[in-house]
Protein backbone atom coordinates (compact mmCIF):
# COMPACT_ATOMS: atom_id res chain seq x y z
CA UNK A 1 0.00 0.00 0.00
CA UNK A 2 1.32 3.44 -0.94
CA UNK A 3 2.43 6.01 1.62
CA UNK A 4 4.28 5.74 4.89
CA UNK A 5 2.92 2.64 6.66
CA UNK A 6 1.10 2.88 9.95
CA UNK A 7 1.20 -0.93 10.20
CA UNK A 8 3.95 -3.40 9.31
CA UNK A 9 2.61 -6.93 9.30
CA UNK A 10 5.08 -9.83 9.42
CA UNK A 11 4.51 -13.47 8.39
CA UNK A 12 1.61 -12.39 6.22
CA UNK A 13 0.12 -14.52 3.46
CA UNK A 14 -0.87 -12.92 0.15
CA UNK A 15 -4.59 -13.69 0.57
CA UNK A 16 -4.68 -11.73 3.84
CA UNK A 17 -3.89 -8.40 2.19
CA UNK A 18 -7.39 -7.99 0.72
CA UNK A 19 -9.20 -8.49 4.05
CA UNK A 20 -6.69 -6.14 5.72
CA UNK A 21 -7.47 -3.39 3.21
CA UNK A 22 -11.21 -3.93 3.71
CA UNK A 23 -11.08 -3.99 7.53
CA UNK A 24 -8.58 -1.12 7.86
CA UNK A 25 -9.21 1.03 4.77
CA UNK A 26 -7.50 4.11 6.23
CA UNK A 27 -4.47 2.31 7.67
CA UNK A 28 -1.50 2.14 5.27
CA UNK A 29 0.39 -1.11 5.79
CA UNK A 30 3.50 -2.90 4.59
CA UNK A 31 3.38 -6.71 4.33
CA UNK A 32 6.54 -8.68 5.13
CA UNK A 33 6.85 -12.35 4.17
CA UNK A 34 9.07 -13.62 6.95
CA UNK A 35 9.12 -13.27 10.74
CA UNK A 36 10.23 -10.24 12.73
CA UNK A 37 13.79 -10.65 13.98
CA UNK A 38 16.97 -8.65 14.40
CA UNK A 39 17.64 -9.31 10.71
CA UNK A 40 14.27 -7.93 9.53
CA UNK A 41 13.44 -5.26 12.12
CA UNK A 42 14.62 -2.46 9.79
CA UNK A 43 11.43 -3.05 7.76
CA UNK A 44 9.46 -1.41 10.58
CA UNK A 45 10.84 2.05 9.90
CA UNK A 46 8.73 4.65 11.70
CA UNK A 47 5.50 2.63 11.81
CA UNK A 48 3.72 2.80 15.18
CA UNK A 49 2.01 -0.60 14.83
CA UNK A 50 3.57 -4.01 14.18
CA UNK A 51 1.72 -7.30 13.80
CA UNK A 52 3.57 -10.61 14.22
CA UNK A 53 2.89 -14.30 14.34
CA UNK A 54 4.40 -17.26 16.18
CA UNK A 55 7.75 -17.51 14.37
CA UNK A 56 8.69 -13.92 15.12
CA UNK A 57 11.05 -13.41 18.04
CA UNK A 58 10.28 -10.04 19.63
CA UNK A 59 13.24 -9.79 21.97
CA UNK A 60 14.49 -6.82 23.94
CA UNK A 61 17.09 -6.19 21.23
CA UNK A 62 14.34 -6.08 18.57
CA UNK A 63 12.13 -3.80 20.68
CA UNK A 64 15.04 -1.39 21.24
CA UNK A 65 15.35 -1.03 17.48
CA UNK A 66 11.66 -0.10 17.03
CA UNK A 67 11.45 3.22 18.95
CA UNK A 68 8.39 4.36 16.98
CA UNK A 69 6.31 1.27 17.77
CA UNK A 70 3.48 1.73 20.26
CA UNK A 71 1.50 -1.47 19.57
CA UNK A 72 2.51 -5.06 18.86
CA UNK A 73 -0.52 -7.07 17.73
CA UNK A 74 0.30 -10.76 17.78
CA UNK A 75 -1.97 -12.96 15.71
CA UNK A 76 -1.84 -15.74 18.28
CA UNK A 77 -3.17 -16.64 21.69
CA UNK A 78 0.25 -17.50 23.11
CA UNK A 79 2.78 -14.72 23.60
CA UNK A 80 5.96 -16.45 24.77
CA UNK A 81 7.66 -15.15 21.59
CA UNK A 82 7.38 -11.57 22.90
CA UNK A 83 9.41 -10.02 25.74
CA UNK A 84 6.52 -8.45 27.62
CA UNK A 85 8.76 -6.91 30.26
CA UNK A 86 10.80 -5.07 27.64
CA UNK A 87 7.57 -3.94 25.95
CA UNK A 88 6.21 -2.54 29.22
CA UNK A 89 9.47 -0.71 29.92
CA UNK A 90 9.37 0.82 26.43
CA UNK A 91 5.71 1.81 26.66
CA UNK A 92 4.61 -0.69 24.00
CA UNK A 93 1.12 -2.16 24.25
CA UNK A 94 0.75 -5.84 23.32
CA UNK A 95 -2.54 -7.37 22.15
CA UNK A 96 -3.29 -10.99 21.34
CA UNK A 97 -6.12 -13.10 19.91
CA UNK A 98 -7.49 -14.87 22.98
CA UNK A 99 -9.85 -17.17 21.12
CA UNK A 100 -9.87 -18.39 17.54
CA UNK A 101 -9.21 -22.11 17.23
CA UNK A 102 -10.66 -24.11 20.10
CA UNK A 103 -12.48 -26.55 17.84
CA UNK A 104 -9.76 -26.31 15.16
CA UNK A 105 -6.95 -27.45 17.47
CA UNK A 106 -9.19 -30.04 19.15
CA UNK A 107 -10.08 -31.60 15.79
CA UNK A 108 -6.41 -31.85 14.83
CA UNK A 109 -5.66 -33.34 18.24
CA UNK A 110 -8.11 -36.14 17.59
CA UNK A 111 -6.81 -36.69 14.07
CA UNK A 112 -3.44 -37.35 15.72
CA UNK A 113 -4.94 -39.64 18.38
CA UNK A 114 -6.70 -41.68 15.70
CA UNK A 115 -3.58 -41.82 13.55
CA UNK A 116 -1.58 -43.18 16.49
CA UNK A 117 -4.20 -45.64 17.74
CA UNK A 118 -4.69 -47.12 14.26
CA UNK A 119 -1.04 -46.96 13.11
CA UNK A 120 -1.99 -44.84 10.11
CA UNK A 121 1.43 -43.26 9.50
CA UNK A 122 3.15 -46.65 9.31
CA UNK A 123 0.38 -48.05 7.10
CA UNK A 124 0.59 -45.12 4.68
CA UNK A 125 4.36 -45.37 4.39
CA UNK A 126 4.07 -49.09 3.65
CA UNK A 127 1.33 -48.88 1.06
CA UNK A 128 3.22 -46.11 -0.74
CA UNK A 129 5.83 -48.81 -1.47
CA UNK A 130 3.28 -51.46 -2.40
CA UNK A 131 3.28 -53.31 0.95
CA UNK A 132 -0.33 -54.13 1.93
CA UNK A 133 0.44 -56.59 4.73
CA UNK A 134 -1.25 -56.16 8.11
CA UNK A 135 1.72 -57.32 10.18
CA UNK A 136 2.48 -54.81 12.95
CA UNK A 137 -0.55 -52.65 12.20
CA UNK A 138 -2.84 -53.87 14.98
CA UNK A 139 -4.61 -50.87 16.47
CA UNK A 140 -6.98 -50.41 19.38
CA UNK A 141 -10.45 -48.97 19.94
CA UNK A 142 -10.80 -45.63 21.72
CA UNK A 143 -14.14 -46.63 23.21
CA UNK A 144 -13.82 -47.33 26.95
CA UNK A 145 -10.18 -46.19 26.96
CA UNK A 146 -9.16 -43.36 29.28
CA UNK A 147 -8.23 -39.97 27.87
CA UNK A 148 -6.19 -37.65 30.08
CA UNK A 149 -6.49 -33.96 29.20
CA UNK A 150 -3.84 -31.75 30.79
CA UNK A 151 -5.32 -28.27 30.75
CA UNK A 152 -9.11 -28.05 30.62
CA UNK A 153 -9.41 -24.58 29.12
CA UNK A 154 -11.25 -23.72 25.93
CA UNK A 155 -9.30 -26.14 23.72
CA UNK A 156 -9.10 -28.85 26.36
CA UNK A 157 -12.86 -28.79 26.86
CA UNK A 158 -13.40 -29.31 23.11
CA UNK A 159 -11.04 -32.29 23.24
CA UNK A 160 -13.02 -33.64 26.19
CA UNK A 161 -16.30 -33.31 24.27
CA UNK A 162 -14.87 -35.24 21.33
CA UNK A 163 -13.40 -37.89 23.63
CA UNK A 164 -16.75 -38.41 25.33
CA UNK A 165 -18.42 -38.72 21.90
CA UNK A 166 -16.00 -41.56 21.14
CA UNK A 167 -17.13 -43.29 24.34
CA UNK A 168 -13.92 -42.59 26.23
CA UNK A 169 -13.59 -42.09 29.95
CA UNK A 170 -12.00 -38.68 30.51
CA UNK A 171 -9.78 -37.37 33.29
CA UNK A 172 -8.70 -33.72 33.34
CA UNK A 173 -6.03 -31.85 35.22
CA UNK A 174 -6.42 -28.11 35.62
CA UNK A 175 -5.35 -25.56 38.21
CA UNK A 176 -8.88 -24.12 38.17
CA UNK A 177 -11.37 -27.01 38.16
CA UNK A 178 -14.99 -26.26 37.30
CA UNK A 179 -17.24 -28.84 38.92
CA UNK A 180 -20.40 -27.88 37.00
CA UNK A 181 -18.71 -28.21 33.60
CA UNK A 182 -17.29 -31.57 34.63
CA UNK A 183 -20.75 -32.77 35.61
CA UNK A 184 -22.36 -31.52 32.37
CA UNK A 185 -19.68 -32.99 30.09
CA UNK A 186 -19.26 -36.18 32.08
CA UNK A 187 -15.59 -36.12 33.01
CA UNK A 188 -13.61 -36.12 36.26
CA UNK A 189 -10.81 -33.92 37.54
CA UNK A 190 -7.69 -35.63 38.87
CA UNK A 191 -4.24 -34.76 40.06
CA UNK A 192 -1.56 -34.80 37.38
CA UNK A 193 0.03 -37.92 38.88
CA UNK A 194 -3.30 -39.79 38.92
CA UNK A 195 -4.08 -38.70 35.36
CA UNK A 196 -0.72 -39.92 34.08
CA UNK A 197 -0.97 -43.27 35.83
CA UNK A 198 -4.51 -44.03 34.58
CA UNK A 199 -4.68 -42.59 31.06
CA UNK A 200 -4.28 -44.55 27.83
CA UNK A 201 -3.89 -41.27 25.94
CA UNK A 202 -2.45 -38.06 27.41
CA UNK A 203 -3.09 -34.80 25.54
CA UNK A 204 -1.45 -31.49 26.50
CA UNK A 205 -3.36 -28.20 26.36
CA UNK A 206 -1.58 -25.82 28.74
CA UNK A 207 0.33 -22.60 27.96
CA UNK A 208 4.10 -22.46 28.10
CA UNK A 209 5.42 -20.72 31.19
CA UNK A 210 8.54 -21.23 33.32
CA UNK A 211 6.55 -23.51 35.63
CA UNK A 212 5.35 -25.69 32.74
CA UNK A 213 8.79 -26.09 31.12
CA UNK A 214 9.33 -29.84 30.60
CA UNK A 215 6.02 -30.61 32.29
CA UNK A 216 6.54 -34.10 30.94
CA UNK A 217 10.07 -34.97 31.98
CA UNK A 218 11.86 -38.25 32.69
CA UNK A 219 10.16 -38.66 36.07
CA UNK A 220 6.67 -38.01 34.72
CA UNK A 221 7.19 -40.36 31.78
CA UNK A 222 8.04 -43.06 34.30
CA UNK A 223 4.75 -42.28 36.07
CA UNK A 224 2.74 -42.87 32.88
CA UNK A 225 0.58 -45.92 32.39
CA UNK A 226 2.94 -48.21 30.42
CA UNK A 227 2.32 -47.97 26.68
CA UNK A 228 0.26 -44.78 26.87
CA UNK A 229 0.12 -42.42 23.90
CA UNK A 230 1.28 -38.81 24.28
CA UNK A 231 -0.10 -35.97 22.15
CA UNK A 232 1.16 -32.38 22.22
CA UNK A 233 -0.57 -29.63 20.24
CA UNK A 234 0.24 -26.89 22.76
CA UNK A 235 3.90 -25.82 23.08
CA UNK A 236 7.02 -27.82 22.28
CA UNK A 237 8.91 -27.09 25.48
CA UNK A 238 6.20 -28.73 27.58
CA UNK A 239 7.89 -32.03 26.69
CA UNK A 240 11.51 -32.99 27.36
CA UNK A 241 12.24 -34.55 23.97
CA UNK A 242 15.28 -36.51 25.19
CA UNK A 243 13.19 -38.07 27.96
CA UNK A 244 10.39 -38.78 25.47
CA UNK A 245 12.80 -40.54 23.13
CA UNK A 246 14.08 -42.70 26.00
CA UNK A 247 10.51 -43.56 27.04
CA UNK A 248 9.65 -44.54 23.46
CA UNK A 249 12.73 -46.77 23.21
CA UNK A 250 11.80 -48.63 26.42
CA UNK A 251 8.11 -48.92 25.49
CA UNK A 252 7.01 -46.85 28.48
CA UNK A 253 5.40 -44.55 25.90
CA UNK A 254 3.57 -46.46 23.18
CA UNK A 255 3.54 -43.61 20.69
CA UNK A 256 3.71 -39.84 20.43
CA UNK A 257 2.08 -37.29 18.15
CA UNK A 258 3.67 -33.85 18.22
CA UNK A 259 2.36 -30.82 16.40
CA UNK A 260 4.93 -28.79 18.35
CA UNK A 261 8.43 -29.77 19.38
CA UNK A 262 11.39 -28.23 21.16
CA UNK A 263 13.55 -26.34 18.68
CA UNK A 264 10.88 -26.57 15.98
CA UNK A 265 12.07 -23.31 14.44
CA UNK A 266 15.37 -25.06 13.62
CA UNK A 267 13.63 -28.13 12.20
CA UNK A 268 11.11 -26.20 10.11
CA UNK A 269 13.28 -23.44 8.67
CA UNK A 270 15.27 -25.22 5.95
CA UNK A 271 18.10 -22.63 5.74
CA UNK A 272 18.90 -23.37 9.40
CA UNK A 273 20.09 -26.81 8.36
CA UNK A 274 23.15 -25.19 6.78
CA UNK A 275 24.21 -23.36 9.95
CA UNK A 276 25.56 -24.79 13.18
CA UNK A 277 23.29 -24.28 16.21
CA UNK A 278 24.50 -21.51 18.48
CA UNK A 279 24.30 -23.48 21.73
CA UNK A 280 24.69 -27.03 22.94
CA UNK A 281 21.00 -27.03 23.90
CA UNK A 282 19.97 -26.06 20.35
CA UNK A 283 22.15 -28.85 18.97
CA UNK A 284 20.53 -31.34 21.36
CA UNK A 285 17.06 -30.23 20.30
CA UNK A 286 17.91 -30.41 16.61
CA UNK A 287 19.39 -33.90 16.78
CA UNK A 288 16.66 -35.27 19.06
CA UNK A 289 13.96 -33.82 16.80
CA UNK A 290 15.39 -35.58 13.76
CA UNK A 291 15.66 -38.90 15.62
CA UNK A 292 12.06 -38.57 16.82
CA UNK A 293 10.84 -37.79 13.30
CA UNK A 294 12.21 -41.11 12.06
CA UNK A 295 10.72 -43.18 14.90
CA UNK A 296 7.99 -45.63 13.82
CA UNK A 297 5.76 -44.72 16.76
CA UNK A 298 6.01 -40.95 16.32
CA UNK A 299 3.97 -38.56 14.17
CA UNK A 300 5.20 -34.99 13.77
CA UNK A 301 3.14 -32.29 12.06
CA UNK A 302 4.49 -28.78 11.35
CA UNK A 303 2.68 -26.70 14.01
CA UNK A 304 -0.52 -26.80 11.95
CA UNK A 305 -3.22 -27.68 14.50
CA UNK A 306 -4.54 -24.11 14.30
CA UNK A 307 -4.25 -23.93 10.51
CA UNK A 308 -7.73 -23.96 9.03
CA UNK A 309 -9.41 -21.43 6.76
CA UNK A 310 -11.98 -20.53 9.39
CA UNK A 311 -9.40 -20.09 12.17
CA UNK A 312 -7.23 -17.85 9.98
CA UNK A 313 -10.24 -15.66 9.22
CA UNK A 314 -11.07 -15.38 12.93
CA UNK A 315 -7.45 -14.49 13.73
CA UNK A 316 -7.40 -11.73 11.13
CA UNK A 317 -10.77 -10.34 12.20
CA UNK A 318 -9.71 -10.06 15.85
CA UNK A 319 -6.29 -8.63 14.96
CA UNK A 320 -7.88 -5.92 12.83
CA UNK A 321 -10.27 -5.11 15.68
CA UNK A 322 -7.32 -4.92 18.08
CA UNK A 323 -5.47 -2.52 15.78
CA UNK A 324 -8.56 -0.38 15.13
CA UNK A 325 -9.32 -0.22 18.86
CA UNK A 326 -5.79 0.89 19.70
CA UNK A 327 -5.74 3.57 17.00
CA UNK A 328 -9.13 4.81 18.27
CA UNK A 329 -7.84 4.99 21.84
CA UNK A 330 -9.69 1.90 23.11
CA UNK A 331 -7.24 -1.02 23.04
CA UNK A 332 -8.68 -4.51 23.52
CA UNK A 333 -7.21 -7.91 24.40
CA UNK A 334 -4.21 -6.26 26.05
CA UNK A 335 -1.70 -8.57 27.71
CA UNK A 336 0.95 -7.50 30.19
CA UNK A 337 4.16 -8.76 31.75
CA UNK A 338 3.72 -11.43 34.41
CA UNK A 339 4.62 -10.25 37.90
Amino acid sequence: MAGRPTLVIYEVEAWQEGPLCKALPDVPFRPVDGPLSEATVDQVGEAPVVSVFIRSRVTRAVIDRMPSVRLIATRSTGFDHIDLTACAESGVTVCNVPSYGENTVAEHTFSLILALSRRLAVAMRRTAYGDFSLSGLLGFDLRERTLGVVGAGNIGLHVIRIGRAFGMEVLAYDTRPQALIAEVLGFHYASLDELLSRSDVVSLHVPYRPETHHLLDRERFMALKPGALVVNTARGALVDTVALLEALETGQVGGAALDVIEGEEQLMEEPQMFHLPETEEQLRQLLTGHVLAKHDNVIITPHMAWYSKEALERILDTTCSNIRGFLDGAPANVIGARS
